[in-house]
């Protein structure tokens, strides 16, 4: 590449945003100046997702009014006739399919879906971030035959959609585990994901249209689909006995190994630490530590023959997995999580907007003659 440019944007400034730091030296995410570190020992994703939006922590009064419209049925609900559509598709459709589908069905229920202005696009974002779970999780049942679970106002976003999934109220530790990791996955600042959301916004295009965008990033599995990697390598490791053999056997091969490095990080993802410590706990109250425990063998042996660290996706499935979430569950649980973010970027890019559209290096002919197909 030239100076014009770098493969994959990697370093370029596209923009400017206060919504999200990441420090990759010293291993720092902080949102709004708050450091994720403090927010997932001391806050709660409902309060994160307000702080994303609006620009800083709430005081008692908006995070009781913020709450109340998190866990109100009417914002959580999906109508009847997504429940038919859902039922009318193939069983073997995948989650992020039928998530990227749903959202992008729900905009025809929604009463804000002609109206960009700020609050109508808040109002939005949060029916989005509400009604995300109830998909995953109505989808996750009807695909077993089994009927979906209506959500329940009196709990919180977390322990609401374990409730959906499995039609039981989860353990204090699921709740809390899931909240962190909801938390610890809201933002990244300029990601894969959270870009084509906003360069879909940048058009002017509206909320719905923004958050299919970022879903669509995020099902690749470069970007959103690395955890579900990691646990189908778990799967195939099968015991921590076998764990160090069969890292250094795919280390020699020079397979690919997901869940470490990034492309902003220099140091370990502050996150992991987060979701290694939970997937433990979880682990140890469940009475089975053997997902962490291949991990930490994984961990070990390539942090020290590649000198790369952990990143947020090598410990969350281990955690999911132990609380009985089906591995290709685990991206949109990803997708209701930075939805926030998503949202958070769109109301951005709204308030100060320019259309984004780079340039490209061209590297192709620029005199090609034209020659009739008969003389080809």
């Amino acid at each position: 590449m030239s100076s014009l440019g770098k493969a994959g944007l990697e370093d370029v400034v596209v923009s400017t945003s206060d919504i999200c730091f990441i420090d990759g030296r010293e291993g720092r995410l902080v949102y709004r100046g708050f450091d994720v570190d403090d927010l997932a020992a001391h806050s709660s994703f409902e309060e994160v997702v307000y702080l994303l939006w609006h620009g800083g922590l709430p005081n008692k009064k908006e995070l009781a009014a913020h709450v109340k419209a998190m866990r109100s049925t009417a914002n959580r609900k999906i109508p009847p006739k997504m429940i038919q559509m859902l039922r009318a598709l193939p069983k073997k459709t995948t989650p992020m399919e039928v998530l990227r589908t749903g959202i992008s069905a729900l905009s025809a229920f929604d009463p804000d879906a002609a109206d960009n202005s700020r609050e109508a696009s808040v109002r939005k974002a949060l029916r989005l971030t509400t009604q995300m779970p109830t998909l995953v999780a109505a989808w996750e049942r009807i695909r077993h035959g089994k009927a979906p679970v209506a959500p329940n106002p009196r709990l919180s976003h977390s322990a609401n959609f374990l409730y959906m999934m499995f039609g039981k109220k989860p353990t204090p530790l699921a709740e809390k585990t899931f909240d962190v990791a909801l938390i610890l996955h809201a933002d990244h600042e300029f990601n894969a994901s959270t870009f084509a959301a906003r360069v879909t916004a940048a058009t002017l295009s509206d909320m719905h249209s923004a958050i299919v965008s970022g879903i669509g990033a995020l099902k690749g599995p470069l970007h959103g689909g690395a955890n579900e990697q990691v646990m189908l390598m778990v799967e195939k490791i099968k015991s921590p006995a076998t764990a160090g053999a069969w890292i250094r056997k795919a280390l020699a091969d020079k397979a690919r190994i997901m869940g470490f490095g990034h492309r902003v990080y220099r140091v370990e993802d502050p996150r992991a630490k987060h979701l290694r410590r939970l997937a433990t706990e979880l682990g140890e109250q469940a009475g089975n530590t053997d997902s962490v425990r291949i991990l930490d063998t994984v961990a070990r042996e390539v942090t020290a023959d590649k000198k790369i660290y952990p990143n947020v996706d090598l410990f969350s499935g281990a955690a999911y997995k132990t609380m009985g979430i089906p591995t290709d569950q685990f991206t949109p649980i990803f997708a209701m999580s930075r939805v926030a973010g998503w949202a958070a970027h769109v109301l951005e890019q709204h308030g100060n907007n320019r259309l984004i559209r780079p340039r490209a290096e061209y590297t192709g002919a620029t005199r090609a003659t034209y020659v009739p197909v008969d003389q080809r």
